[in-house]
């Protein structure tokens, strides 16, 4: 039986905030103090959210979303839990409808992390993932699949519909109690998920 991971992209495998923030350096925009722990970008940078969510499906829609770095050690992790213990990954991740941006992110996944991830659903930019979550946990093949997200929202979709959660760390959500383990890099996430294997033995 074919083991998957369902994970976000932006704040759990890639780096959008470091990706941002030189873009928005770059275009004259400084953070405020005590940014870490703010998940609203308008709220960031000292601007309304409207202007925020702009500059956000800006960047998203840019040449700049192809080339963002891997979260953390999550470049080791994901090969080496797709590679040696033959697990595939789909990402959902509220990017944009641009075809252009998924293009990009689709490529960008690739370079860094092989052939790790066979299937990417992009929503909206700043869309809630609860249908599409529901759509996934409908069929069999991702039964009894992992969920990896950064913002607890979308986490307790995930697991509200059968995934089982893990909320990857961040100033913003440090906080937060969630229904789920709390990890704090994708070596915590590894330990976890290959302890699992061994407990509970899947089907081959």
């Amino acid at each position: 039986m074919q083991k998957y991971i369902i994970t976000d992209i932006d704040g759990v495998v890639l780096d959008w905030e470091e990706g941002f923030s030189v873009w928005m350096e770059h275009h004259g925009h400084e953070k405020v103090e005590g940014y870490q722990f703010q998940y609203n970008i308008g709220d960031r940078y000292g601007m309304t959210y409207e202007q925020g969510s702009k500059l956000v499906k800006q960047f998203n829609e840019s040449a700049a979303i192809g080339f963002l770095p891997p979260l953390r050690d999550a470049q080791y992790y994901v090969k080496l839990l797709h590679e040696k213990h033959r697990y595939k990954f789909v990402a959902l991740t509220s990017l944009s409808l641009d075809p252009y941006a998924k293009a990009l992110r689709e490529r960008n996944l690739k370079k860094l992390m092989g052939d790790a991830f066979e299937r990417v659903i992009c929503l909206d930019t700043g869309a809630n993932k609860d249908h599409a979550l529901k759509e996934l946990a409908s069929k069999k093949k991702y039964e009894n699949a992992w969920w990896i997200e950064d913002k607890p929202e979308n986490l307790h979709a995930g697991v509200k519909v059968g995934f089982k959660g893990i909320m990857m760390e961040h100033g913003h959500n440090m906080n937060t109690s969630v229904n789920g383990f709390v990890a704090k890099n994708w070596e915590d996430i590894y330990n976890l998920i290959t302890q699992d294997l061994k407990t509970e033995p899947y089907k081959r």
